[in-house]
């Protein structure tokens, strides 16, 4: 079988942890050992406590026990996005985690909406959508199992305390294999034929070698920049906000949804946990003043703040690679797209998830590092087309940044989406994040009607369509307000105090 792949993971934080807890639990010992170098003198980023329904299925393949993971992190639902003021000022939508319609018309349902509004018949595409309707009423239950269910239609994430998610994680991989060592790195040393990462040398004086080395240290990105000099591809033509201001707050109003609000100079975000609300302003500097910002945020929260806002200045964009010689970079060492839809820790998930069956034997082949590189240039560019999606399809005119946003030139591939749309009401579907019922709330959200729609909803006749469309709506709303509520869910489930936490602490040894 040969020796084992040595792995060695510079930083922990969420992308660190997530990428060991993996290695251990998928690869066996005998083919892969994986050590992780970090420090405590080195803080993370840690602004974001908003996940994707795919955290759920990471989490899962990994063993993790949800009401554990969400009690140990102070974790809520999420049912999906509200922006507020993003399309036309006073305008609010919910992007979902779910369909529009039922589980075996969801392809075709917008278009049977469309052919309804042509007719004159009125009413918001929201109110087909189980998952919008769940998270307007403050309400939460788990997916029904019966596929043809209406309450099948939706999916959930998580808002959860980051930096008590990294620790979490820790503790599971630990239990595993992981080899931890605390240190900062003094020196990285390269091997002068190939130009691969030999070792890290840390202050203390102690060599780590390794055969594959993952870069999780940050913005610092110590392994793919600063020693392998990959270059940066700047996105912030298209995406200008660079700053972001994160202030907690006390806890304030327990919605199982986070909250996007577009602010004078970008936008503001508000994410309820059990124990607070993680509260922040991603913002462009060249549309406001830093304490401007910082003082807006202060004023537009809903609950007293616990501490004074934290500033992080960013960048939009990502390294022309992820993967060099033997290094791979993931997490913010990669690249950065701000946190408008949750992505970041998205983008985490799936590089592991992208590079465990990529694993190479001990000489890496370069089709290897080929093919991660392809997959991950695909992600970063879907993902950043959906983004600037939200800052091109607007109608404001009270702001210069919603100005210069919306006659800013974007990239092909999403005009091409915009425009297809606009004409027939067609969303390409692909495989991984963002699929048509995530395109279809956007763009209806933010103003964009479609002048035509297929064909294929032209098979019943409209009277009965409607009266269809009329009693979803009713059906969607009635099942909706059998759920229980968020709070309530939350309390019996995975509070400190809920009757399964007691449960579970009765059998702890």
């Amino acid at each position: 079988m040969g020796e084992p792949l040595d792995i060695v993971i510079l930083g922990g934080g969420t992308a660190g942890w997530m990428a060991a807890t993996a290695l251990v639990t998928f690869l066996p010992s005998s083919r892969c050992r994986v050590r992780l170098v970090e420090s405590e003198e080195i803080g993370i980023v840690g602004v974001g406590e908003a996940t994707l329904p795919q955290m759920k299925n990471f989490n899962d393949a990994i063993g993790v026990n949800e009401a554990e993971m969400m009690r140990a992190t102070k974790g809520a639902f999420k049912l999906g996005i509200e922006f507020v003021d993003w399309g036309t000022k006073g305008s609010r939508y919910i992007h979902p985690f779910g369909t529009h319609g039922t589980a075996d018309t969801a392809h075709v349902f917008h278009h049977r909406w469309v052919r309804a509004l042509r007719s004159g018949w009125e009413s918001d595409i929201q109110e087909y959508s189980f998952a919008v309707q769940a998270a307007r009423m403050r309400r939460f239950n788990f997916p029904s199992t019966d596929q043809a269910a209406i309450d099948s239609t939706f999916s959930y994430a998580y808002h959860f305390d980051a930096s008590l998610y990294s620790v979490f994680l820790r503790g599971l991989a630990e239990q595993r294999g992981v080899i931890r060592t605390e240190g900062k790195v003094r020196e990285i040393v390269r091997d002068p034929q190939s130009g691969d990462v030999r070792s890290l040398t840390l202050e203390s004086g102690e060599s780590i070698t390794g055969d594959l080395f993952i870069d999780c240290s940050g913005f610092r990105s110590l392994l793919l920049d600063k020693t392998l000099g990959v270059a940066w591809e700047d996105w912030s033509k298209w995406l200008p906000c660079d700053r972001a201001f994160a202030v907690p707050s006390e806890r304030g109003e327990f919605t199982p949804f986070t909250r996007s609000t577009a602010m004078e100079a970008g936008w503001r975000w508000r994410i309820p946990l059990q124990h607070r609300t993680g509260n922040g302003y991603v913002c462009s500097s060249s549309f406001i003043k830093e304490e401007d910002a910082a003082a807006s945020l202060l004023r537009s929260l809903d609950a007293k703040p616990l501490a004074e806002p934290r500033m992080l200045r960013f960048q939009a964009g990502r390294r022309v690679v992820s993967w060099e010689k033997n290094c791979v970079a993931i997490g913010l060492a990669s690249g950065f797209l701000e946190p408008l839809e949750s992505t970041s820790i998205y983008l985490i998930q799936v590089a592991v998830l992208q590079l465990l069956p990529l694993l190479p034997m001990k000489r890496i082949d370069p089709r290897l590092r080929d093919e991660f590189n392809r997959l991950i240039d695909m992600e970063y560019e879907r993902i950043r087309d959906f983004l600037i999606l939200h800052y091109k399809l607007n109608t404001r005119d009270d702001a210069e940044i919603w100005r210069y946003c919306a006659a800013m030139e974007v990239p092909d591939s999403l005009n091409h989406k915009i425009e297809i749309f606009r004409h027939s009401g067609i969303i390409k579907r692909y495989h991984g994040l963002f699929s048509p019922p995530s395109w279809l709330s956007v763009f209806v959200g933010q103003g964009l009607v479609p002048e035509g729609y297929s064909r294929l909803a032209d098979t019943e006749p409209e009277d009965d369509m409607i009266a269809g469309l009329d009693a979803l709506r009713t059906t969607i709303r009635d099942k909706v307000g059998q759920m229980p509520s968020h709070d309530d869910f939350i309390a019996d489930y995975c509070a400190p105090e809920s009757p399964l936490a007691a449960v579970t602490e009765e059998v702890r040894p």
